[in-house]
């Protein structure tokens, strides 16, 4: 069913696009994917228009190699999908086709036009809860977020459409919203944390006005839902770039918002100096991207909550517990709260408390536990935490003693990990007591 969105208004009306012109800019055919190219000649044929658009448009200018190819058309969503018999179409809030070749999948999404307001149902309080609005290529180019996902490459003559000076702030280095940056936010407040993602994978500042509202608008973060939080964290922590991520998140007063015991930790320093071992795991973690390694939100769950499961076990332990026990309970309890605020799937956070458990165990290196230690699934990921809180310098303890010996015992061959076992210490019998 076609739903109109209301008029542009008058400032929208009176910036015209600017056409650039193939000789004038640097996108190549021969840099696009070839799926991406049938989609948009498929759907020019057929009498739609199509065109390039957001990231992969963005990352090719820059010199790039972009992620992905979103298109943009007039087409509505079931007129794609008669067009493709490899489409299929995903969503309800925003509908969308999916064209898939092989591996890859092309989103067509239809043009979308700005939202009448509360009265038509399509937001709550400024909020957007229903995106379904389809319109013109300007309306479209108007409710797009920043200045620089919203540059458009047209497969009819190859040219640029620059819709609101995006090209202008991509080669300033500059992330502006398209619009009003209040009224952008409150539509869906995930918008400051995609300006903080790709301020860091850009490199580029974020405009005055576009950075002032995110602090005062934090809050909105709450009225999103815990397992779309989810996603957004994977999207912000596994890019390549969490280390700078982290410290922009918490400069504009985002990440309190999503982790809120953890950054009450982060605000007390040890003897005058930060805690280290989040900044430590993000720098691993980047590293570990760019080398092409795996990640896993496990040991990012693991690392982001740590703090604040110590100072909860240290309450533990106060009121009489074991270290062990005191691990276990305070683990539960704040991926509880945790996931409140940010949904973590079972088959992530199980693997985050079982790291945090294992920690005291891997101080236990006499007798055969450490063999025992060594067979344990999760044993390479504990031991890269304990690493990690070496590295980090954790409450100033020398743990790197501990470290190399576990390093050393994997390295060992079996023939040789027996002899550099400490044998347990002996309990001294006690004498019965003799009969008064």
């Amino acid at each position: 069913m076609q739903v109109v969105g209301q008029a542009l208004t008058s400032t929208e009306q009176s910036s015209a696009p600017t056409t650039i012109p193939r000789p004038a800019h640097s996108i190549s055919r021969a840099n696009i994917s070839r799926n991406a190219l049938k989609v948009l000649y498929r759907l020019n044929k057929s009498g739609f228009q199509g065109y390039l658009v957001g990231g992969g448009v963005r990352d090719l200018l820059l010199g790039r190699e972009p992620k992905d190819f979103d298109v943009v058309t007039d087409a509505r969503p079931e007129q794609v999908k008669a067009l493709f018999r490899n489409c299929r179409l995903i969503g309800r809030r925003f509908r969308l086709a999916h064209v898939h070749f092989g591996a890859e999948v092309i989103e067509v999404a239809t043009f979308r036009a700005p939202h009448g307001g509360d009265e038509d149902g399509a937001t709550v309080d400024g909020r957007i809860v229903r995106d379904n609005v389809y319109g013109s290529f300007r309306e479209d180019a108007a409710r797009r977020d920043f200045t620089v996902n919203s540059l458009y490459y047209d497969i009819r003559d190859f040219s640029l459409v620059d819709t609101s000076g995006g090209l202008a702030d991509l080669k300033a280095g500059v992330l502006r919203v398209i619009g009003d940056p209040e009224t952008r936010f409150r539509e869906d407040p995930v918008r400051m944390l995609r300006a903080v993602r790709f301020a860091a994978k850009l490199g580029f500042r974020l405009h005055p006005d576009t950075e002032a509202s995110i602090p005062r608008l934090a809050h909105l973060l709450d009225e999103i839902p815990p397992a779309r939080l989810f996603d957004e964290l994977l999207k912000l922590f596994h890019g390549g770039c969490a280390a700078q991520t982290f410290e922009l998140l918490r400069h504009h007063g985002l990440f309190g918002r999503l982790f809120t015991a953890t950054e009450e930790c982060l605000a007390e320093e040890v003897e005058g100096f930060p805690r280290m071992l989040i900044v430590k795991a993000m720098g691993n973690t980047d590293a570990r991207i760019v080398a092409g390694k795996p990640v896993t939100p496990a040991f990012l769950f693991a690392a982001l909550l740590w703090e604040p499961v110590r100072r909860r076990a240290a309450s533990y332990r106060q009121a009489g517990e074991s270290e062990a026990s005191a691990l276990d309970l305070a683990g539960e309890e704040v991926m509880a709260e945790q996931v409140q605020r940010v949904s973590i799937p079972r088959r992530f956070g199980t693997v985050s408390k079982e790291i945090w458990s294992m920690q005291p165990r891997l101080a236990q290196i006499t007798g055969k536990r450490p063999l025992r230690l060594l067979a344990h699934p999760r044993f390479r990921a504990a031991y890269d935490f304990l690493l990690l809180r070496a590295e980090a310098g954790e409450d100033h303890q020398d743990l790197q003693p501990l470290c190399d010996w576990w390093t050393a015992f994997q390295e060992a061959d079996e023939a040789q990990r027996p002899g550099m076992l400490t044998p347990p210490a002996r309990r001294r019998r006690r004498r019965p007591r003799r009969p008064g």
